[in-house]
């Protein structure tokens, strides 16, 4: 969602009142949450035709849904049990609801990286890549910068190798976060990850962690190393992306934080930027650039990991693609 998107949201909120406003949170995950909470806590003053062009907007699409059963899960398994018998339905139920078993797991999205951290410090290294997998690549590249170098590699290296994921081992892996989190002792089984996960959590850790990460892997598997760097995509990458990707990019990403960025990239990408950006745009950000003092590593790589992300979020929306040999690949 974009930022008039989650303006929106904000203000229909606040015209919902406060207890149907609570409800609505109730259903949303902790991103969603801090991103509306801070947007209202910002709109101190909303002009009243813009508070009717919300609503109006929301009667508009509110009248093209309903809702057809109270209880979905119910239904799918009232109907395949019917249709199919219960054995035969039941494998099946397994695969399809296995999303509602991960409840203890996605309690780990509302805490801090660090208490994380110290959740899982102790727990045996295949049990915290399956763990980890199930949580944001940002949430995760944060948890796994507080572990010691060898721990963290241990773990990044298991994510590389997870593949597939088996119904019971997820619920077994919900049970041993719901003792994790009780304090108890932990149990066994995986799941999730695999090479383009492990990927995406280096790609969100930086270039000094990001190359100690790689090596160890190097050392432990060559070509499963070579499989990761091969999926991995780095600010430099946005070289790859065509004119009219970059544009897109460009509307999306606030003068100050692409000044911060491009203090880290390299003279070609700088270029591509500047040519897809209006003469006095480029100008300004030419003498921004020049005039702008030596930037903490940290800054450049925090701004640069924003930018990736809306990357990450127009590639979902279909909207950038990667120029590359043969055949156009999506990134």
């Amino acid at each position: 969602m974009d930022d008039k998107g989650v303006e929106d949201a904000a203000i229909l909120l606040m015209s919902l009142g406060e207890e149907e406003a609570s409800e609505v949170f109730k259903q949303l995950s902790p991103k969603e949450v801090q991103k509306l909470g801070e947007t209202i806590a910002k709109l101190k003053v909303i002009p009243r035709h813009r508070v009717e062009e919300v609503l109006t907007k929301f009667d508009a699409v509110a009248e093209t849904q309903s809702m057809l059963v109270n209880d979905t899960d119910e239904y799918v398994r009232t109907v395949l049990r019917k249709a199919l018998g219960e054995d035969k339905a039941n494998l099946l139920l397994d695969r399809i609801l296995q999303g509602s078993d991960v409840s203890s797991i996605e309690s780990l999205k509302w805490m801090d990286a660090g208490s994380v951290a110290e959740l899982l410090r102790n727990e045996h290294p295949q049990i915290v890549a399956a763990i980890l997998a199930h949580l944001d690549y940002d949430q995760t590249s944060n948890v796994l910068k507080t572990f010691t170098e060898r721990q963290r590699n241990e773990v990044l290296i298991r994510i590389a190798t997870l593949d597939g994921i088996q119904p019971m081992a997820l619920k077994d892996l919900n049970e041993v976060m719901s003792q994790i989190l009780s304090g108890g002792d932990r149990m066994r089984k995986s799941s999730l990850g695999g090479v383009k996960t492990a990927a995406e959590i280096i790609n969100m850790m930086g270039s000094s962690v990001e190359a100690s990460v790689l090596d160890y892997i190097r050392e432990a598997d060559s070509d499963l190393a070579q499989k990761i760097m091969d999926n991995m995509f780095t600010f430099d990458d946005l070289d790859k992306i065509d004119d009219k990707g970059i544009q897109s990019v460009l509307k999306e990403v606030q003068s100050e934080s692409l000044v911060v960025a491009l203090k880290g990239a390299a003279p070609e990408l700088r270029e591509k930027i500047f040519r897809n950006m209006s003469t006095r745009a480029a100008e300004t950000l030419r003498e921004d650039l020049e005039s702008r003092g030596p930037v903490r590593l940290s800054e450049v790589e925090g701004e640069q990991k924003e930018i990736l992300k809306i990357v990450r979020r127009l590639v979902d929306e279909g909207q950038i693609v990667l120029a590359g040999g043969g055949d156009d690949q999506y990134l």
